[in-house]
């Protein structure tokens, strides 16, 4: 388990390293002037210097990408340069104030998402080949066909504009404001899981400890539950780790529609006027939770499954 732990965490390393490099040479490759988009067409020579200064731009590309790692090991990700007469705070200090926003969402969507997959996906395995089970499916297929664009401004009008029981966008730290966002991020992937609940189930209950468990005498639901849905959720919780990280990495179009902060409005900020150092920044800590939350759920299938240390 050590040997299989350190090679993941290996691959791991190298995988945000090489993130980490990529995103930093194509922001270079693309076209235009960051300095222009950031100070603005009123900026004097000297503001301007100033900006470039701050965003490393006045160093060769060699001294650019070391200043990048230096940033990296002093922990500040580099410095926020929107305007040449502002403060310049760290990047890690502007991601730490909209990490929460986006950690919350991605509870509050995994979440809903397993309320509503696991008994659907339950159904559809115990009822398969019925209308329930194609009922199902259309449920499933409705909720990962949906937009999200369409599905949230579609909840805000009824339940904030017509009936309002809930708060509305821009209203984050409201009671109950986490509740529509989750909705929405949580229906997507609860289509996913209730079919990967469904197909994992239906495979289970063809297994022979489960006819043994029958033929025994035991009531339906304890076949279900205890026998063959504990037994197929393996591969579901592999998915929800593996979707968590990428929910922690920001889901960019339910915060724009409902107004919310995080890591995902701060990254499409940031590439909209060009800024190096949020950009890389913001990369660089989903990179990192995206492995992280990876490398956790390899290193826990591991622990779960002895065959998966060898490969």
């Amino acid at each position: 388990m050590v040997v299989f732990a350190l090679r993941r965490l290996g691959s791991s390393i190298a995988s945000v390293l090489g993130v980490s490099l990529l995103v930093f040479f194509f922001l270079h490759l693309v076209p235009g002037d960051p300095v222009d988009n950031l100070a603005g067409g009123e900026a004097t020579p000297e503001q301007r210097a100033e900006l470039e200064a701050c965003m490393g731009l006045d160093k060769p590309l060699p001294a650019q990408l070391g200043r990048f790692f230096v940033h990296i090991a002093d922990g500040s990700l580099g410095r926020q340069c929107p305007d040449p007469k502002g403060d310049k705070p760290p990047v890690l200090s502007l991601i730490a104030e909209v990490m929460p926003y986006t950690a919350e969402l991605a509870v509050g969507g995994i979440v809903v998402a397993l309320l509503l997959a696991l008994p659907l996906g339950v159904v559809a395995a115990v009822r398969r080949g019925t209308p329930v089970d194609a009922a199902a499916s259309m449920v499933s297929l409705a909720g990962i066909s949906l937009p999200t664009m369409w599905i949230g401004p579609m909840l805000i009008f009824i339940f904030y504009v017509k009936l309002a029981w809930l708060p509305g966008p821009g209203e984050a730290d409201a009671p109950l404001a986490l509740l529509l966002p989750s909705i929405v991020v949580g229906t997507h992937l609860m289509a996913m899981l209730a079919r990967m609940t469904r197909s994992s189930l239906v495979e289970v209950l063809g297994e022979d400890y489960v006819r043994t468990a029958r033929a025994k005498g035991l009531a339906p639901a304890v076949v279900v539950v205890k026998h063959g849905l504990r037994n197929a959720l393996l591969p579901v919780l592999t998915i929800v780790g593996l979707q968590f990280g990428s929910l922690l990495a920001g889901a960019t179009i339910t915060e724009s529609v409902f107004a919310r902060p995080g890591i995902g409005t701060l990254l499409v900020d940031a590439i909209r006027t060009r800024n190096y150092p949020v950009v890389q920044g913001c990369v660089l800590v989903v990179a990192v939770v995206v492995v992280g939350v990876n490398l956790a759920t390899d290193l826990a299938y591991g622990l779960a499954d002895p065959r998966i240390r060898r490969s």
